[in-house]
């Protein structure tokens, strides 16, 4: 089991990334005051000293503390310290991400610190947006000085600012609709006082309202933390850390993209380009923000420059080119280009259509990986660079992707628009579509044929045989997500082949049919055959039947039109939620080939 202390942001993010596992887990918080839904989580409230979190992680069977409370939540991290080492458990941090203080901030070690600095740079009217608990904290100061402070609105609050004394007169009701330049305009304080609270506490626009007001900004640091944390700043990091630690939890493993790996290939290279240290596990940015590791197989000087290779993990997800090698070679440009130039190298494949963002020509590196790799590398170099990324088996494990059909020749595609591959992901099939889509429109397609696979398009492509190949686009599960993109890039018709299967969800208003998703329901089959008259014998077949491809071998002739039928009208109804405008055709396929419409 995972016990997890919150009640932050990061804690309502850390019960999402969770929840996706299916499995249980202890979501603790010292009020009750933050909603938190949760499928799988079991809510705990009340504070916990060291020796009753000792006692619930033993009774529980606790294997790993999850820390995603307050950054300034200083005496929780020493209890979850002392109870880590006391019961011998990892802990992982989930920490929030801190910009770089501006030059302009003055840095405070603690509120005694703060005080003293303030009094020194003759602050006589303050605006302290550190919280009701800081009242008493700052009291030295607003004794002699006049000090407003934002507090919630809660009778907490007020109880809290009576009992240090604070006046009510100083006390300002936070109010998440006005902006900090606001407050600074109505009240005109000569310094703002702020705790080190990190991008999700708003600590830039603070730090921008003061700059902007000319006016000091004082940052009280955060605690540190204990060195045995295990430091996560954002979703992906922090299953990362659980799978690792904990694997039985997710039933299956996450991976990096081609996208990633070719990233840190390159930072790797170009560090050792510059005479620079390489670490086993390189640091880089995904495109949320969010730092990762990821290990690097070797490092190697070549001619004119230095190659890296990483060894792409895709987790469980049928990756292609999982356990795959992606190498990056990088050298100083001897052209006069400014910036990154990128080379196809061995394996990596050219693009000949348009549609994919990419200008026909140039190697099949997408936007993102483009994006994150120029991140990476100007962040260490400024010049110009030769960037060649190569898969060696790529050539091959290219003809078990979707890139013939989107015009991609010589190799695979260097991908990612998170950096992370979700195992059996649906995010990464649904970009696929979306891609395959953007082609079919960029060659002047406005008839698509959608269907579910090789099996359903053998059977429609008869239909249409002078369409092009890129006009046929395989939806998997992802009926709605398809026609979505298609309503999105304006396509004006669409001809939907399903599969009797797929087709009984569908009219069911599953958009999806992943069968992990949503199985058949005979109850809806019953009550859509009742609706329009089909025999008690048809009924009674719907009671017994394991496969709906059944439905069309055993139904009498008669009633299989009249279900039928039924079942294409609501296949439509669904489908017009998603696809209001366009002229949609729908086939049902039976399992001889027959098209019903």
């Amino acid at each position: 089991m995972i016990l997890v202390f919150g009640g932050t942001t990061e804690g309502r993010a850390c019960v999402k990334t969770l929840d996706e596992a299916g499995s249980p887990f202890f979501y603790s918080t010292r009020g009750a005051e933050q909603v938190v839904e949760s499928r799988n989580g079991t809510r705990l409230t009340g504070a916990m000293n060291a020796t009753t979190m000792v006692s619930f992680c033993r009774e529980n069977g606790i294997r790993l503390i999850i820390d995603a409370a307050h950054p300034f939540a200083a005496e929780l991290h020493r209890t979850i310290s002392e109870v880590s080492e006391e019961c011998d458990l990892p802990v992982v941090r989930y920490e929030r991400i801190f910009p770089t203080l501006h030059h302009s901030d003055i840095v405070c070690t603690d509120y005694d610190d703060a005080v003293a600095k303030m009094k020194h740079h003759g602050v006589r009217r303050l605006l302290a947006l550190t919280g009701v608990k800081t009242i008493s904290r700052l009291k030295d100061f607003w004794k002699e000085h006049e000090c407003f402070f934002r507090i919630l609105d809660r009778e907490e609050s007020y109880q809290l600012a009576e009992s240090a004394g604070f006046p009510k007169s100083g006390l300002l009701t936070y109010d998440t609709t006005e902006p900090v330049g606001d407050l600074i305009s109505r009240f005109s304080p000569d310094a703002v006082i702020t705790k080190e609270s990190g991008e999700s506490g708003g600590f830039a626009e603070k730090e921008e309202a003061c700059r902007k007001a000319g006016i000091p900004l004082f940052v009280v640091s955060r605690p540190r933390l204990s060195p045995s944390f295990i430091v996560v700043t954002g979703n992906h990091g922090l299953r990362k850390a659980v799978e690792s630690i904990v694997p039985s939890f997710y039933p299956l493993r996450s991976g990096f993209t081609t996208g990633s790996c070719a990233t840190v290939a390159a930072k790797a290279a170009l560090m050792a380009l510059l005479g620079k240290e390489v670490p086993a596990l390189v640091p880089f940015t995904l495109p949320d923000g969010e730092v990762l590791r990821m290990p690097i197989a070797r490092v190697e000087p070549c001619s004119g420059g230095c190659i890296a290779t990483v060894i792409k993990d895709a987790g469980d997800d049928p990756d292609v080119t999982h356990r795959h090698p992606i190498c990056v070679k990088v050298s100083f440009s001897s052209t006069s280009y400014c910036g990154i130039n990128f080379i196809r190298g061995e394996g990596v494949g050219l693009v000949t259509l348009p549609g994919l963002g990419i200008p026909v020509g140039e190697p099949a590196i997408n936007i993102t990986p483009r994006r994150m790799i120029e991140r990476e590398l100007s962040a260490i170099y400024p010049g110009a660079l030769d960037v060649v990324i190569s898969v060696p088996d790529g050539v091959e494990l290219a003809k078990r992707t979707f890139n013939p059909k989107l015009g991609i020749t010589g190799g695979i595609s260097i991908i990612g628009t998170s950096g992370i591959v979700r195992p059996f992901s649906s995010e990464a099939f649904v970009d696929a579509i979306r891609r395959e889509m953007e082609v079919a429109v960029a060659l002047g397609v406005n008839h698509v044929v959608i269907n579910s696979g090789a099996k359903s398009e053998k059977y429609i492509r008869q239909l249409y045989p002078d369409f092009k190949p890129q006009a046929f686009i395989h939806f998997g599960n992802f009926i709605g997500d398809t026609l979505s993109i298609a309503a999105d890039l304006g396509i004006a018709n669409v001809t939907l082949g399903i599969m009797m299967g797929k087709a009984v969800k569908l009219a069911a208003g599953h958009l999806d049919t992943h069968s992990h998703k949503v199985v058949m329901d005979r109850d809806f089959l019953k009550s859509l055959a009742l609706h329009v008259g089909c025999s008690t014998q048809s009924l009674n077949i719907l009671d017994n039947i394991t496969l709906a491809r059944e439905i069309a071998e055993l139904f009498p002739p008669e009633d299989l039109q009249l279900f039928l039928h039924a079942l294409l009208q609501s296949c439509h109804k669904h489908c017009a939620k998603v696809y209001p405008k366009g002229d949609l055709r729908i086939y049902i396929i039976l399992e001889s080939g027959e098209l019903i419409s």
